[in-house]
């Protein structure tokens, strides 16, 4: 059976610290003029519902930087649009390809093809869980503070999949995290309490967006209304305006303080152009990073 990335929830912390190593290594390699050709021959399949620009532009970067291949196709360009079984478009896709990245909507569309697939299914995001952005997230946190465990992150904003995928990676790793997000706009609770069992050190989730930051080594934030929210768009800015990371919420936050932010920005809605223009803002080096570790889960699950 071939390996999967449908969720953290299926690594180990060692695995989960053992990608992101070879991802920084890569990195490295690739700034010293290092030719890679480990998927020479492999070809990926990247199936997108949702629309991308980084998450596309950085798998085919890191596809073609380990010398292989990538056939791109949109909800349009499949069956996906037209009501054919996932399980049988799984099934043929695996033997055209090397392997599968999925961006769609319901975590359940990854898990039925990764149940018929003969290759590896990788998840780009779903409403639900957005698992290699976060790895990468974590790659800069390491790359500018050193290791994660003893780090305080605070999260600020929407319980969304971004910060499902968080809870699931401060279990998993061992850190602690502390979520401030607007009352009924929490983290999915099954995974909170999941991950709260294996956890190590406290995951917090609050209501304070002023008490998430005091005392945090990272703050991470994300837009209001992710995709397919945007009919809440006037509703979520109500709720959310006291969840803006702007110069009076950092100034709450430690001076060696690192902001994240994994892009597309509203500037003006869940941070300000001021903090995201800062020195304590390392989104672009985020943004870099998703290539480097799309590199590293591809080398490990399909080299």
């Amino acid at each position: 059976m071939p390996k999967h990335f449908r969720s953290l929830q299926e690594f180990s912390k060692i695995e989960l610290l053992g990608l992101i190593d070879r991802a920084i290594e890569l990195k490295k390699e690739k700034k010293a003029g290092k030719i890679h050709q480990q998927l020479m021959g492999k070809t990926i399949g990247l199936i997108f519902e949702k629309p991308s620009t980084r998450t596309r532009v950085s798998f085919e970067a890191a596809m073609y930087g380990l010398g292989g291949q990538v056939i791109f196709l949109s909800s349009r360009d499949t069956q996906l649009a037209r009501s054919e079984p996932l399980k049988d478009m799984s099934r043929v896709m695996s033997r055209y390809v090397d392997g599968m990245v999925i961006r769609t909507f319901g975590q359940e569309v990854v898990e039925e093809l990764a149940a018929y697939a003969t290759v590896p299914v990788i998840n780009a995001l779903t409403d639900l869980y957005h698992p290699c952005q976060v790895l990468s997230d974590i790659m800069t946190v390491i790359e500018k503070k050193g290791p994660v465990e003893p780090l305080r992150i605070a999260w600020v904003g929407d319980g969304n999949n971004m910060a499902n995928s968080w809870i699931q990676a401060a279990g998993i790793i061992g850190f602690e995290l502390t979520l401030a997000c607007p009352e009924g706009y929490e983290p999915d609770g099954e995974i909170l309490a999941a991950s709260r069992k294996i956890a190590s050190r406290p995951i917090t989730l609050i209501h304070d967006p002023e008490a998430a930051v005091r005392g945090a080594d990272v703050i991470n934030v994300d837009v209001w209304a992710s995709m397919g929210k945007e009919d809440e768009h006037e509703e979520r800015l109500r709720a959310f305006s006291r969840f803006q990371l702007n110069r009076e919420l950092l100034a709450r936050a430690p001076a060696e303080c690192v902001v994240l932010h994994c892009l597309p920005a509203h500037r003006g809605e869940e941070i300000t152009d001021e903090v995201l223009e800062s020195p304590q803002c390392v989104a672009f080096d985020q943004a870099e990073n998703k290539m480097h570790i799309h590199k590293a889960i591809l080398e490990s699950l399909i080299g």
